[in-house]
């Protein structure tokens, strides 16, 4: 399970360092390839190999005739990178995907439970402000007896 947000800096070379809180647990997953990708919220999807892979499948298996679906593969399946962790628990992240999420050197590292989002420093304060802005209707119908 990943959770929590992480600061971090990307380096020179468009690498990520996964904190090491989080490697032991990918590397029991996937050993050390993670797949990125796009996210249509300009944010980047991390993957543990194993993880990605039924959510691939299921995006192939749609329509490619039907618009929507079409554009969803070409967004997630197109942008998708096998990428392997060096031994510093650092991945790369191909310049193609740092582009389309807007990444420079500050970023954010979210845990979304059996993946991460990965964000720029802009993106992730606009999302905080929508957060924010949306108040007491942030939860979604039926959420309302979350114990928080």
């Amino acid at each position: 399970m990943f959770q929590g947000a992480a600061a971090l800096s990307l380096d020179a070379k468009g690498r990520l360092a996964i904190p090491a809180r989080h490697r032991d647990a990918l590397a029991k997953l996937a050993g050390s390839t993670l797949v990125l990708t796009a996210h249509p919220h300009r944010c980047l999807l991390i993957y543990p190999a194993p993880a990605w892979e039924p959510i691939r499948d299921k995006v192939l298996a749609g329509s490619s005739l039907e618009q929507r679906s079409a554009l969803l593969k070409r967004l997630l399946v197109g942008y998708a990178r096998d990428e392997e962790m060096d031994s510093a628990g650092r991945v790369l992240i191909a310049p193609e995907l740092r582009s389309f999420a807007q990444l420079e050197k500050q970023v954010h590292l979210v845990g979304q439970g059996d993946h991460f989002e990965l964000w720029s420093d802009a993106g992730w304060q606009k999302q905080q402000e929508a957060i924010f802005a949306l108040g007491t209707e942030l939860l979604p119908a039926g959420w309302e007896n979350l114990p928080l």
